[in-house]
């Protein structure tokens, strides 16, 4: 298994496919996948039946997942970079390698 760079709750850039430019927060990352639900981003419409949440039923907009290497992580001053991880005190943390700061 290859471990992702992206977690939930990081915001990121679409760099490749349809989507491609558009910006938003990580929802959710499907790691057996390698698939990420970015918010705002690749949405589909989905066919529901009624039920008793939603008893009218209908279509409904809803993100789907985008794979991990059309992402990139954009660190706090909206730069996309690439991530490290280093040793502070008894904790290891990311970190841009562009701008060297803590993630």
């Amino acid at each position: 298994m290859i471990k992702l760079k992206i977690k939930s709750g990081d915001t990121v850039r679409v760099i490749a496919g349809d989507h491609k430019g558009s910006e938003g927060k990580v929802l959710r990352v499907l790691v057996d996948k390698n698939k990420a639900i970015v918010e705002g981003v690749n949405m589909v419409s989905k066919h529901t039946k009624p039920s008793a949440k939603n008893p009218q039923g209908g279509i409904v907009k809803k993100e789907a997942p985008i794979h991990i290497s059309n992402l990139v992580l954009v660190d706090a001053k909206g730069v996309a970079t690439k991530t490290g991880v280093r040793k502070e005190g008894d904790k290891n943390v990311r970190f841009s390698k562009k701008s060297n700061q803590v993630l």
